[in-house]
């Protein structure tokens, strides 16, 4: 589409000179700059990121990024020189101003010390395409801005601007073309990682098109966080099973710390950055974000197909637990994951007296460690107190299917 607009400009340009002795001197002047104006618009609308780097970016860690000039091909053939892509970090307030220039500025510095960060735009004939690779770039280090108020490093994005000038054929036409990454917080510490991608998701999942580098709403509508937190859950564990109605009720009570509104009650409020990751959750140490990301985890490493075919209910209260066990036949039980814990998964079961009084006991919850010396199948196999899966599934059918065969004599 890009290739055949040039075309259009090609012979608007010719017939706009083929003309100009009716047109006078003064007509053409203005008409061959406002072509010149098309051209370049068009031209720095064509070069992009094609590959994004990292949104999360731990320095001294080689990354990969590869930006693709879409009329290259076309406009770059018949230049002598091989031109080069070069990157730079830039600080949000950096990114801003460029915007708001429309990319006419070029950068004055560079927020951070990048490796390996000038590479060849380089046509390939085969593929018709035209292309900077940068293969083992490395983020050396970064500048720290000002930062807000509360705000923590893990809070503040930067983008990577690669930047290049071409002169284009046949007018020889100087264009000088930027492009910005996509948000990336900088971290030094793998312990950042969490919170990092808390900034990360917030920004993919709520920035507006056509915004102000990198401005992003403080409050948004609980439905919309629910969406964001499925689509996140499906695609971290890999699983076409998602997060259910009442999933979503039992999320809306942890994150608004409510458990006395009802599901359609949480439907109209709106849900702040600080209560996804920064205000920590009553009784615990740790963010909503936290330690969902936590459970993402656990379920991703070791309890994907146990999800996946709906033997864990998971998201639900231990209140809520209580209320559905107590009524049910000793040792039926139901799989929840923790609230005390980051990463972990219990057993909720039933134990009937002789007088007919029922308690539920939560066995203390198991972490991806655990489960990776013996899988959760085999545990509730080796648990004898645990017979039917809620409501009433013999637990043999339920999980044989995940049982390991044991090695006899091992045991």
């Amino acid at each position: 589409r890009c290739e055949s607009l040039v075309e259009v400009y090609f012979q608007l340009h010719q017939q706009v000179m083929a003309a100009s002795a009716e047109l006078g001197a003064e007509l053409l002047q203005l008409l061959l700059e406002r072509l010149n104006e098309v051209l370049s618009s068009l031209v720095k609308s064509s070069f992009l990121v094609e590959k994004q780097p990292p949104q999360v970016l731990k320095t001294q860690t080689k990354f990969q990024a590869s930006i693709r000039f879409l009329l290259g091909p076309q406009l770059l053939k018949a230049s002598a020189k091989p031109y080069t892509v070069r990157a730079d970090m830039v600080t949000e307030k950096q990114a801003r101003e460029l915007a708001l220039s429309a990319y006419s500025n070029t950068l004055s510095e560079s927020t951070g010390e990048i490796m390996h960060n000038v590479v060849a735009l380089e046509t390939n004939p085969t593929s018709g395409t035209c292309c900077a690779n940068f293969k083992n770039v490395l983020l050396k280090k970064i500048k720290r801005c000002e930062r807000k108020g509360s705000e923590s490093v893990t809070e503040e994005k930067c983008a990577v601007l690669f930047s290049t000038t071409v002169a284009l054929t046949p007018g020889n036409l100087s264009v000088h073309l930027q492009v910005l990454s996509l948000p990336i917080v900088v971290i030094v510490h793998g312990n950042q990682d969490n919170n990092a991608k808390a900034t990360v998701l917030w920004d993919n999942a709520f920035s507006e098109t056509d915004r102000v580098p990198f401005v992003v709403a403080e409050q948004v509508p609980w439905e919309k966080m629910c969406d964001t937190l499925n689509q996140k859950f499906m695609a971290e564990v890999q699983t076409t099973k998602g997060l259910l109605k009442e999933h979503n009720f039992f999320l809306a009570q942890k994150i608004f710390n409510d458990y006395s509104a009802r599901f359609e009650d949480f439907q109209s409020r709106r849900v702040s950055w600080a209560q996804f990751n920064k205000e920590i959750l009553p009784g615990r140490g740790f963010t909503f974000w936290q330690w969902f990301d936590g459970v993402l985890d656990l379920t991703k490493r070791c309890l994907k197909s146990y999800w996946s075919d709906r033997l864990i209910i998971g998201f639900i209260s231990k209140q809520y637990v209580c209320k559905l066990l107590s009524t049910e036949p000793d040792g039926t039980f139901l799989l929840r994951f923790s609230d005390s814990e980051i990463g972990g998964v219990t057993i909720a079961h039933v134990i009937r007296a002789k007088d007919g009084s029922s308690q539920v006991e939560n066995i203390q919850p198991f972490s991806a460690k655990d489960l990776s010396i013996r899988s959760l199948g085999d545990r509730i196999r080796d648990l004898g107190q645990l017979r039917n899966l809620y409501p009433n599934i013999p637990k043999d059918q339920a999980f044989g299917s995940h049982y390991n065969k044991e090695q006899t004599g091992k045991d």
